[in-house]
């Protein structure tokens, strides 16, 4: 049996109504000119998932969340390519969060063009597709666990 690696992110949802807060990804070398969720990274060594999404906000949105105001939404065991190496293999951690201290604004200007609201039903055409995912299943619900880009069997 051949085993992987996978690389571990937390993804932190901030949802007001139907609008939910998205960033416009540039210069990262990675889905650039796609809009993603607001605040989200790798997981480091040493911090729990919850420990990055607070962190995450703070580097990318210049706002303090509480852990307790972080409510887990799904996790998603995903695959990019079939190489079997970590880069491609994938747990990511989503979270919706439910308040905040400060006015969300963009940290990191070479990362990020711009960060707007968009409704559910509203949602821009470029949207990293494993993020577009969770946010079309909001409203009805996620399971558990999700995957995403396995070959059906």
């Amino acid at each position: 049996m051949n085993r992987f690696q996978v690389v571990p992110a937390s993804y932190l949802i901030f949802q007001c109504g139907d609008r939910v807060l998205l960033q416009l990804r540039q210069g990262t070398g990675y889905m650039d000119g796609y809009w993603a969720t607001a605040a989200a990274g790798h997981v480091e060594a040493g911090e729990s998932a919850v420990q990055a999404a607070v962190r995450e906000a703070r580097e990318e949105l210049g706002i303090a969340v509480a852990p307790d105001d972080i409510v887990p939404l799904t996790s998603m065991h995903r695959t990019q390519e079939d190489t079997g190496t970590a880069v491609d293999e994938r747990v990511d951690f989503f979270f919706l969060c439910s308040g905040w201290s400060g006015e969300p604004r963009i940290m990191e200007p070479g990362k990020a063009a711009r960060l707007e609201w968009f409704s559910l039903d509203d949602l821009p055409g470029a949207v990293v597709p494993h993020e577009r995912f969770v946010f079309e299943r909001l409203r009805s619900g996620l399971p558990p666990i999700v995957t995403f880009g396995f070959a059906d069997l």
